[in-house]
């Protein structure tokens, strides 16, 4: 069933605390949110055992620049809370937060990461554009939740990192809270949307990690019959691999079913 992320978040409360009580010895990897969400329900769904999540969140009040601007100096704390938690290895989360001022300043947060903790670290930004390698993607598709001023960054991020954008479209949203209410099947007919206007397109990319995206991959992917990728099932599936997990998680998608 396709279900808003509201809607997900306020029947799953039970079942990650299961999770958190079932898995203390497994190894664990610290998320560093931009918004205060807790343990990601997406990581619960794609690895049930085997893993442990802890976490922290940044204070972002908006997806625009001014709004990353004001957070980025609050990571390296961030990060060592995660770390004082027992994380063994630490992702970033939030796409648009690593991706805004470029490839090199997406580098340079990872290495502010390694600088602090010394663990093993990489960013939401940096895992999307790994699961679009490991798909062998160059001509992409992209669906956003963001403004005109965030797409044109996504855009040039992924420009330098060798990927052409035929089409780029968002939902326009500004205010953190505003993704919480995007229901799936509107979400899915959107994506598909944007594919329609580059068909040409040999992959696609979702991008916000607030977006319930993780069921939507399968259906996108017979929609569409490219390979889809999207902000937080492969941060998750990215971070879990800095674990040494090879982050498979059959029944969402093409990589994640094959990994």
């Amino acid at each position: 069933m396709l279900v808003s992320r509201r809607q997900f978040l306020g029947t799953s409360a039970s079942l990650l605390a299961g999770a958190r009580l079932a898995s203390a010895a497994d190894p664990v990897l610290g998320l560093i949110f931009p918004v205060d969400r807790g343990v990601p329900e997406e990581g619960v769904a794609m690895y049930p055992k085997g893993v442990r999540f802890v976490t922290t969140h940044l204070d972002l009040k908006t997806m625009t620049p001014d709004g990353y601007d004001a957070v980025i100096d609050d990571i390296p704390a961030a990060a060592k809370k995660v770390q004082a938690q027992g994380a063994q290895a630490i992702t970033l989360m939030g796409t648009s937060l690593s991706f805004y001022k470029g490839s090199a300043f997406n580098q340079k947060l990872t290495d502010t990461i390694k600088k602090a903790t010394g663990l093993p670290t990489n960013t939401m930004s940096t895992g999307v554009l790994d699961g679009l390698r490991k798909m062998k993607t160059k001509r992409l598709a992209v669906a956003t939740a963001y403004n005109d001023e965030v797409n044109a960054r996504l855009k040039t991020f992924l420009g330098e990192n060798g990927f052409e954008v035929l089409a780029i479209k968002g939902l326009g949203i500004e205010a953190v809270a505003g993704v919480n209410d995007v229901k799936q099947p509107e979400l899915l007919k959107f994506c598909a949307s944007v594919y329609k206007m580059a068909p040409k397109a040999d992959g696609m990319l979702v991008s916000c990690g607030g977006l319930r995206t993780l069921e939507i991959l399968d259906p996108l992917e017979k929609q569409t019959n490219v390979p889809a990728v999207s902000s937080t099932p492969h941060a998750l599936w990215a971070g879990v691999r800095l674990l040494g997990l090879s982050g498979r998680a059959p029944g969402f998608g093409r990589l994640l079913t094959q990994a």
